[in-house]
């Protein structure tokens, strides 16, 4: 016992006979749960005496040693950023470079969806894949517009007669509207059969279809369809814009004639520039202000 009151408390295991009928297929587990006595006869031996550190300037880390120790202890994620490529140095390796998309970037494999996506036929991932909200569901507060006849049903003129028919219908008296239901008339609208028969075997055209691998997009309808544009003809609408007169050259002929056809189209055929000029047409300009 000492003296501060503290007593060292020595610790003695039971010992276990194994030999026992029943315990002699657990000898291995009892064995590990008794104290070792040349462990403890250690360490009473030793003396209870604390470490010292010395520091020396040799096991200093350098500046060099410590950047290497930055760059081991760097994650993943922000070595797999710095290695990631830009976008204008991905759109210089591959061969289209207008199918390259932002995302594309963070690929796996950058090149190998860009081969993939630029092949020929292949069906497009859905536009709607990155965003969060649900599909279509930013189409609730835009206001559908009211259904539109074809041009070649409303050539017939049945939208005039519908809208006749109605408004007789609207000044017919309560006993006349409930006699109307009862005994309802056939035959009100009275068109022409070569009139419906040319509308739907001559004049028809085929409504504007989705084409093969497309998939339904917000906005799609209201984008303008780049199909029917051909480089060097001139719309209506444009002619209209630009107050070009019948039979007129387009204001950019001069700058062709000066620079050449454009890039994009270098055996397009221009009239007075690499074409001749059709008959009927206005003279070839010469410069800015004179025509000649």
């Amino acid at each position: 016992m000492d003296v501060d009151g503290q007593s060292d408390v020595e610790y003695v295991s039971e010992a276990i006979d194994v030999k026992a009928p029943g315990l002699e297929a657990f000898s291995n587990v009892f064995a590990r749960f008794q104290a070792d006595e040349s462990s403890t006869d250690e360490k009473e031996d030793k003396p209870a005496t604390k470490g010292d550190v010395i520091y020396s300037d040799e096991e200093m880390p350098s500046d060099d040693e410590a950047s290497d120790n930055e760059k081991k202890t760097m994650s993943k994620r922000k070595q797999k950023k710095m290695a990631r490529l830009s976008v204008a140095e991905l759109k210089q390796l591959v061969k289209k470079p207008e199918v390259v998309e932002w995302t594309d970037v963070s690929a796996a494999d950058p090149r190998l969806l860009l081969h993939l996506k630029s092949y020929r036929n292949t069906i497009p991932i859905p536009a709607h894949w990155s965003a969060k909200r649900d599909y279509l569901q930013g189409k609730r507060g835009i206001e559908k517009p009211p259904f539109q006849l074809p041009a070649f049903i409303a050539d017939t003129g049945i939208a005039t007669m519908r809208d006749a028919v109605k408004e007789k219908e609207a000044n017919m008296s309560l006993k006349a509207k409930t006699r109307e239901r009862v005994q309802p008339k056939m035959g009100k609208i009275d068109i022409d059969y070569q009139k419906l028969h040319d509308a739907f075997f001559k004049f028809q055209t085929k409504p504007p279809l989705t084409g093969y691998g497309e998939m339904y997009y917000e906005g799609k309808e209201f984008e303008t369809s780049l199909k029917e544009k051909r480089p060097g003809d001139l719309s209506a609408e444009l002619v209209e814009a630009l107050s070009i007169p019948p039979l007129a050259p387009p204001p950019w002929l001069i700058s062709m004639q000066r620079f050449g056809p454009p890039p994009s189209y270098p055996t397009l055929k221009i009239p007075g520039l690499n074409a001749p000029i059709p008959e009927g047409g206005a003279s070839i300009p010469v410069d800015g202000a004179s025509l000649r």
